[in-house]
């Protein structure tokens, strides 16, 4: 067997390549632009289609196998629109302000994207290419109420502090109000969460090495908790507001990710 009739007939080893394919054109296109504008829209967009395409593959379909698909399938329609938006308004993204300026530090970010967009799906991909499937069972309640939390602290978070800095009232503060007063990042709380409940319910049809498929959200928490997410926005905020009583007060009486827990 040959390596491209391998990559084709295995479900996991085609949508790597279709993943990290789509990636590294878009980080050459950005390149050439100099732009990181539609980063996040390519993110958003091929976790749109390889979950569509993941469950056209599987040929059987089932009620598991449809929600667990459109719950992606949604998280990634609203997540890219939000983010492709707000870029437009503002003009950049931050994060990229050095990184875009070495075209090898812009493919490694390119590339993370695709190893966290292949984490990502990876229970759902597993699901999807079981050919039997099991009756729903309490696990799959339990996996869609996390997924359906997460994705409402995401959505009502995002919304809050969007309206927040679209009030000229609020330029040059932070917000501390809503979500953001019972914990510092609760878009990142959710974002964690509801792919926390989508392993959970995928998982009701695991066996055996499946399971490590957990590396799913465990790698979304690093990812939000110790390289882009966080740690960023923590170092940006003590710059902007670091001088300010009331800031720190905030950090010292709100929990970073989980809320009331400090």
């Amino acid at each position: 067997m040959s390596v491209l009739e391998f990559i084709m007939g295995n479900t996991l080893a085609k949508t790597a390549a279709i993943d990290f394919t789509i990636q590294w054109a878009g980080w050459l296109v950005a390149v050439l632009m100099k732009t990181e504008k539609f980063y996040d829209l390519v993110g958003a967009c091929t976790h749109l289609y390889l979950a569509y395409k993941s469950l056209e593959w599987s040929g059987k379909t089932s009620t598991r196998k449809q929600v667990q698909t459109g719950m992606v399938m949604t998280w990634a329609f609203r997540l890219g629109l939000f983010l492709f938006t707000r870029i437009l308004k503002e003009g950049k993204d931050r994060r990229f302000n050095q990184i875009k300026q070495s075209p090898a530090m812009f493919l490694f970010a390119w590339t993370m994207q695709g190893a966290w967009i292949f984490l990502n799906l990876l229970p759902t991909l597993i699901h999807n290419s079981k050919e039997k499937d099991k009756p729903i069972s309490t696990r799959d309640y339990v996996g869609w109420g996390l997924w359906t939390v997460g994705f409402l602290f995401e959505v009502i978070a995002d919304y809050q502090k969007s309206s927040f800095r679209n009030n000229p009232d609020n330029a040059g503060k932070f917000i501390s109000s809503g979500l953001w007063s019972i914990c510092r990042h609760p878009n990142y709380f959710g974002e964690i969460l509801l792919w926390c409940g989508l392993y959970i319910s995928a998982s009701s049809t695991f066996k055996g090495k499946e399971y490590l498929s957990a590396i799913s959200p465990l790698f979304t928490f690093f990812l939000l908790t110790r390289v882009s997410g966080i740690p960023m926005l923590e170092k940006s905020g003590l710059r902007r507001w670091g001088k300010d009583p009331s800031y720190l007060e905030y950090l010292k009486n709100t929990p970073s990710l989980i809320p009331f827990f400090r």
